[in-house]
Parts: C-alpha cells; structure tokens; sequence
C-alpha cells in the first residue's frame, strides 16, 4: 500500500475542446497554462494544475492524479502498488510541472496517475474570470457496487472511509479533507460530478449571481450537505457533466483522534465518521430532477 495526500488533477476527454476551455476559464475561472499537441492544461488563479482536456469521442473522465508525499522515489510508489497485486507502469512528462507517475487502472478502468513532486504551472495569483475556485476538492462517480472500491482504494492507494449514507453513496478521503473520491451506486458506470473549493460563503453566493448572469441553472442548492458538512452549489458545463462549488468543508486534521473538527453546525459532538440516513442536508432544497438522473 501506499499513502496518497492529496487529488492532483483530473483528465477530462471531450468531443469539442475549445468548448470545454471557454467554459473552464470564462465560467469556472480557471486559467489555461498551456495548449499543445491537442490537449489543452488549466490551473487555478494560484498556479496548480487542476484539469486537462483532451479531444474524445465522448466526453469522460479518463485519469485522476494523485499525490503521495513529495520526494518519495518513483521506484517505491511502484513497489507500493504492485505489493497489492496492481499491474502498473512508470510514465514520464505526463502533464505540466509532473515529471514521473506510476500509472494503473482502478476497478471501472479509470487510469490513476500517482506522483510524488510538482511545480506550479502559471505565475501565482493570476487574473481570472467567472467563479476562480482554489483548488480541485474532489471527484465522484457511480459504480455498480461502492463496496468494491471502498476495499480498492483502502488497500492500494491508504484511503480511508468518511462516512456513508445507507450502503449507496461512499465518501473516502486521502488527506485533512472529508472527502477527495465519492462512490454512488447507479445504473451506469459514469462520472457523478467534479467539485471545486471556494474561498468561503461569500464567494460562493457571488457564484450563484455569476450563474444566473450567465443564464446558467442552479440544478442543487444553494444548501448545507450532512455528510462533510459542506456549503454547496451545482450546475452543468457544456459537456453536461455536473459541477460542485463549495466552501466549509469537514476536515480531520489529526487522525489518531478520529474525528472532524468541531463545527456550529454538526449535530453529533464529537463528529465522527458514521453512516447516515435519508434526509442528510442540513438546510436547502432537495435535488432537482437535473440533479438525480445522473444517477440513472
């Protein structure tokens, strides 16, 4: 097994690339670092590289990036995941400001790159439009059977379990944040949603004016989830994928204790990870029906 810190960044395959960079940086607020060779490298206003695009017949998510602890040597990450049983392979100039990742396939066949240094791939503190997040916060998928990829993900890569509600939507975290990979059980295996962190509330309402400026629907929220605790917006992009802004995350900064850190709005004190029942959101409307066929 090996100890992965943090989600790097994701890889998106799409049918129309120039459609995807406009709204990654006029919607999003991401900055476009680099366009080469058919692929296109998008960043946050801080520099780091949080999504690649790339020219497919459908749009997907094709790999995730994963970080372990910096200056770990490629050979051990490699070692560390064939010790499980995961055939795998050491890439090189995979992305901007990545040199090396050891590279396999997850149970449902989405490539993970894992790799220990990086550098920034823009000048920090970069002018940005629309919505500008400060980090990528997490991914989630629907899978046939989340158990599967509970056990995957805990025994290869030192995931660990956040919480669950009911035995169909998994929440497992790499680092301090409650959750970095989301599983749900659905019809068809597919991408759920990919989620961006913002500064704080207020950025997050500024959001939902810049979407209703754009004419674009909030398809969920604005809310306070139960699971993570998180304040929440979602919407679509052009690709129809469903995308996640939010801010006040769960976070467990120290392990041994075993629990979140304490927050105004748990229920539970101390606030540990559990299994939780339907309703889960704090406050906010339910789901759209935009919402729930994602699932389907």
């Amino acid at each position: 097994m090996i100890d992965v810190k943090r989600i790097g960044h994701a890889t998106f395959e799409t049918p129309d690339i120039d459609r995807q960079i406009d709204y990654f940086t006029q919607v999003a607020g991401l900055v476009l670092a680099e366009r080469v060779n058919g692929r296109a490298f998008l960043a946050t206003k801080l520099g780091d590289l949080v999504v690649q695009l790339e020219k497919g017949e459908k749009s997907r998510c094709a790999r995730i990036a994963l970080q372990v602890a910096p200056g770990t040597e490629v050979n051990d990450i490699r070692r560390g995941i064939e010790a499980e049983g995961v055939r795998c392979e050491i890439r090189n100039d995979t992305s901007p400001g990545v040199a090396k990742v050891v590279s396999f396939d997850d149970p449902k066949g989405t490539a993970i790159e894992v790799f220990a240094d990086q550098t920034p791939v823009t000048d920090k503190r970069a002018s940005v439009s629309g919505i500008g997040p400060l980090k990528l916060g997490h991914l989630a998928f629907v899978v046939d059977e989340p158990k599967t990829f509970a056990e995957f993900y805990s025994r290869v890569l030192g995931f660990r379990v956040s919480d669950w509600i009911a035995d169909w939507f998994l929440f497992m975290r790499c680092g301090p944040d409650h959750h970095t990979l989301n599983f749900v059980r659905g019809k068809t295996t597919k991408m759920h949603h990919i989620a961006f962190e913002l500064r704080d509330t207020a950025q997050l309402l500024a959001a939902c004016d810049f979407l209703g400026s754009q004419n674009i629907p909030i398809i969920w929220g604005p809310g306070r989830h139960g699971p993570g605790h998180n304040v929440y917006i979602y919407h679509r992009n052009p690709d129809d994928q469903i995308i996640e802004t939010f801010c006040e995350l769960d976070k467990m900064l120290d392990e041994k204790l075993g629990f979140f850190d304490p927050r105004p709005w748990h229920r539970d004190r101390p606030q540990k990870p559990k299994v939780w029942t339907m309703p889960t959101d704090i406050w906010g409307p339910p789901p759209t029906q935009d919402y729930l066929r994602q699932r389907e």
